[in-house]
């Protein structure tokens, strides 16, 4: 037996959970921002976040509402896209927070900062891969902002590299599923893509 849910006589909040609940694993951002005066360095987890293009590289994190991370890029053009790995879950979920603007998460999390090369905002020194990005485009869709930005710089650590590249196991992770679930990697599968053959004549 089935059960529907209509998004049409549903209330929005209960539909997001539902939705939030079906789309699962998804990928964190863990976006670092600066205030326009740059005294205050923000810090908020988007798991709405994906590549957006290839080449040029970009990638886009959204968000619900009017967050800080949203303003910060408005008025700077600037953000980090720093790797939630599972060994930071508490301090992910420490910066979860709706603080005032003015309030760091950096500061309030004793998260531990490092320059950027490319940007202002800070990236998280303990995060294993970080983006530095340029904002590309920003669209209004509903309640939410989709934010696109370029990426101008990346740096990993050398102990989560495998054959020059990111190693999904040595990265360990973290995701977010329904409500209050958080995933981590599980089981890695290989699987060769199959390729495409012209049929072969019969006979």
């Amino acid at each position: 037996m089935r059960v529907d849910f209509d998004p049409e006589t549903m209330s929005s909040g209960a539909f997001y959970r539902f939705m939030t609940s079906v789309v699962v694993p998804r990928p964190i951002a863990w976006i670092s921002t600066v205030t326009p005066d740059g005294l205050t360095g923000n810090l908020a987890p988007h798991s709405f976040f994906s590549i957006a293009s290839t080449d040029p590289p970009i990638v886009q994190f959204t968000s619900i509402g009017r967050k800080d991370s949203l303003r910060n890029v408005e008025d700077t053009g600037e953000f980090v896209v720093n790797f939630a790995s599972e060994a930071l879950l508490r301090l992910v979920n420490r910066t979860a927070t709706d603080f005032p603007r003015t309030v760091s998460e950096f500061d309030y999390a004793g998260i531990e900062r490092e320059p950027s090369l490319r940007v202002r905002p800070a990236r998280v020194a303990a995060s294993p891969v970080a983006l530095e990005c340029r904002s590309h485009t920003t669209v209004r869709m509903g309640n939410s902002t989709l934010v696109f930005g370029r990426v101008l710089h990346a740096v990993a650590d050398e102990d989560v590299l495998a054959d020059g590249r990111p190693s999904a196991p040595l990265l360990r992770p973290l995701t977010k599923l329904g409500a209050d679930e958080w995933g981590t990697l599980g089981e890695v599968l290989h699987l060769n893509r199959i390729p495409y053959e012209e049929p072969r004549p019969a006979g």
